[in-house]
């Protein structure tokens, strides 16, 4: 399953827009690595699972252009640890 997430340049994160809401994870580039230091979706998404596929585009993103990913947020690398699949992708 391939998640549409939106790559917010300007303000160093990507977005997933689901029902009027904005779940987010910041980002930065570093030395090839995706480093993730925060997750966020706002109250009515949560418990819906918009985080996680959040998450998950963003890992389809790095797998896509060759990065590792670095998971600094409590989330992203509780996630990460759930989903085997993308342990590849771990920095």
């Amino acid at each position: 399953m391939s998640v549409n997430i939106r790559d917010n340049v300007d303000k160093g994160r990507f977005e997933l827009v689901e029902d009027g809401h904005t779940a987010w994870a910041d980002y930065r580039r570093q030395d090839g690595k995706l480093v993730i230091p925060h997750v966020e979706a706002p109250m009515p998404l949560r418990g819906t699972g918009a985080a996680g596929r959040l998450m998950q585009g963003v890992m389809e993103k790095a797998r896509a252009d060759g990065m590792k990913v670095v998971p600094l947020c409590g989330y992203a690398s509780a996630w990460i640890r759930r989903h085997k699949e993308f342990h590849d992708l771990l920095a």
